[in-house]
């Protein structure tokens, strides 16, 4: 008996593009689809600008000029932003995301090379972070700010202890659904999803589970398992409060207004969410845990950024300052 299969007739009922959308997806630049596959949204800002600011300098006006790009164009563009005195860390990551667009065109047959390849790029420091972390008497101080008395105030302790015990990254915990804060083995987790949409879960500090418990019965959506788990406790314009907080919400009116109430913005420069992080990292490496772990703990690709937070061998307590006497 014969298994061979009719093909299926394609009509325009039964077709989900036209033929006009067919061809015009077909006839997309490569260098364009790069910028649709980078899956997540803050990198694809970022290197979106870098791109558009390569292009500007050597005066691209169509994506396929890219495939007339030498290493001259690079070198130049470098030696343009250095004179602009940005930061090496940005040149690093402008000339990155240049270099991922030639390795993506590379692959894709529309460049012979990539002509990043050898360009000298400023070097990272490999020593330690830039982000400030802060003290214990800090991080105390910031957890107590919130009033304990409004939904606002619950909430936002909710936040700051998410982000001060767990380490995650702001748009981790704006993504985190009611369902997501969930018992495994006995043991309450966070299922977090990190950059490149991976998936990590980490278990759930005391105090945290104690201010997220009295957040959600407060707000009484705990058995909206596919609701967002922080969510706004007021909209003035729409009115609809079942929706994620925005990352800016979370620096401007959580961390940058509760930081400046208890004097912490004024005492650690350049004070951010991502301090918090960087604290979290901090004070777990300081007490013993095992740099393997916060690695995997932090969602970081490799262990090199996570000895950035690694301060263990230069403890300002044990600075020979405190040794000099006069």
């Amino acid at each position: 008996m014969s298994t061979t299969q009719m093909p299926v007739r394609i009509t325009p009922e039964t077709r989900g593009l036209t033929a006009a959308q067919f061809q015009g997806l077909a006839d997309v630049p490569p260098e364009l689809e790069w910028f649709a596959n980078l899956p997540n949204a803050q990198t694809r800002r970022a290197y979106q600008l870098d791109i558009t600011d390569f292009s500007a300098f050597v005066g691209m006006q169509r994506p396929e000029a890219f495939r007339l790009i030498t290493r001259a164009h690079v070198i130049a563009w470098r030696k343009d932003v250095e004179h602009r005195q940005l930061a090496p860390s940005t040149i690093r990551r402008k000339l990155s995301a240049l270099s991922s667009l030639f390795e993506y065109l590379c692959e894709r047959n529309a460049v012979t090379h990539n002509p990043v390849k050898g360009v000298k790029r400023p070097k990272a420091n490999n020593n330690e972070g830039t982000t400030p972390a802060l003290s214990d008497a800090q991080a105390r101080a910031l957890l107590k700010a919130p009033p304990a008395d409004t939904l606002k105030g619950v909430r936002d302790r909710a936040i700051i202890a998410t982000l001060l015990f767990h380490g995650i990254r702001r748009e981790e915990l704006c993504k985190l659904r009611v369902r997501d804060y969930q018992r495994r083995e006995g043991i309450m987790h966070f299922r977090i999803e990190g950059k490149g949409d991976k998936v990590r879960f980490i278990p759930v500090a005391t105090e945290a589970q104690r201010l997220i418990h009295a957040y959600v019965e407060a707000s009484m959506h705990g058995e909206d398992l596919e609701g967002p788990l922080f969510r706004p406790v007021k909209n003035n314009t729409t009115g609809e409060l079942r929706k994620s907080l925005h990352p800016k919400s979370v620096y401007e009116d959580v961390v940058k207004r509760y930081g400046k109430e208890v004097g912490i913005t004024v005492d650690v420069h350049g004070f951010c969410v991502h301090s918090l992080r960087a604290t979290a990292a901090t004070n777990a490496l300081a007490h013993g845990a095992d740099i393997a772990k916060v690695q995997e703990w932090l969602g970081h690709a490799n262990v090199s950024t996570t000895r950035l937070y690694d301060k263990r061998r230069h403890r300002p307590e044990e600075s020979p300052t405190f040794k000099v006497e006069y």
